[in-house]
């Protein structure tokens, strides 16, 4: 949102390719469920990026439903907007995570995916989540420990740099471990939590997997940690791992649901 990195044409483009990879269409499928969207609800989805949850949601809520979708990226919600233009229930605009501009218990349900560890403060965006909210309304948010991350790799210590520099990137990194205390705090009842991991074994460019790889490299050079060559070498070493079908990537995302009381 307003406090998360904004997305140019490129970038928007090169994520919303790595977010129609099998592993991160698995994801959406695993969202849909835990949230299980009705004919006739309002749908907010925040941080909607290039509209492909949004999408989904349109369908499921059907005719007498709506879905908002909000983003900070100008570019990735002209994306959103070509993907979802011939939906009449489907509305996109500008927004804040901590500022939303919905009204006070408008929202049946609440989507929040990947987009917290860019926030600032969290908790505000938290209660701009539960205000927004319907009473019994429901909201289901998904975050990275990037901690968690398994790369195969023949220089632990140059990946586990790389690997931090995303961390060092964002504004709340490694907020899965406290999420859950913080919806409490907000004012959320029936707070649960369960691990989806995101498993691949493909380096091919355009997959989540090495774009993310791709995306921590660059923030290791900006950072000065890792040398512009060592960047290069390292994703080329990930390409030849795919290329000899040695290639394997996982990292633990949490899919956090609750109900505003």
């Amino acid at each position: 949102m307003a406090s998360k990195p904004l997305y140019g044409e490129a970038e928007s483009s090169r994520t919303e390719r790595a977010y129609l990879s099998p592993e991160i269409e698995r994801q959406r499928r695993r969202i849909l469920e835990r949230l299980s969207p009705k004919p006739g609800e309002h749908i907010v989805d925040i941080g909607c990026g290039p509209g492909l949850l949004a999408r989904e949601f349109s369908v499921a809520v059907k005719d007498d439903g709506r879905v908002t979708g909000l983003d900070a990226s100008t570019a990735m919600l002209d994306l959103a907007r070509k993907r979802c233009g011939n939906l009449s229930n489907v509305a996109f605009i500008e927004g804040d995570a901590t500022d939303l501009e919905i009204g006070d218990a408008s929202a049946d349900a609440v989507t929040c995916v990947q987009v917290l560890l860019y926030v600032p403060d969290v908790r505000q965006a938290l209660a701009e989540i539960f205000r927004v909210l319907k009473p019994g309304g429901r909201a289901v948010i998904m975050e990275t420990d990037w901690r968690s991350t398994v790369l195969h790799s023949h220089d632990e210590e140059l990946t586990e740099s790389i690997i931090d520099a995303w961390d060092r990137k964002v504004a709340s990194p490694r907020l899965p471990a406290r999420l859950r205390a913080m919806l409490r705090d907000a004012g959320f009842g029936d707070v649960a939590v369960e691990a989806f991991p995101i498993i691949s074994t493909d380096a091919t460019p355009e997959g989540f997997s090495m774009a993310m790889m791709a995306q921590s490299a660059d923030a290791a050079v900006e950072q000065g940690t890792i040398s512009q060559a060592q960047s290069e070498a390292w994703l080329a070493e990930l390409r030849r791992l795919g290329a000899d079908d040695q290639y394997f990537f996982c990292v633990n995302r949490f899919l956090f649901t609750a109900r505003k009381a």
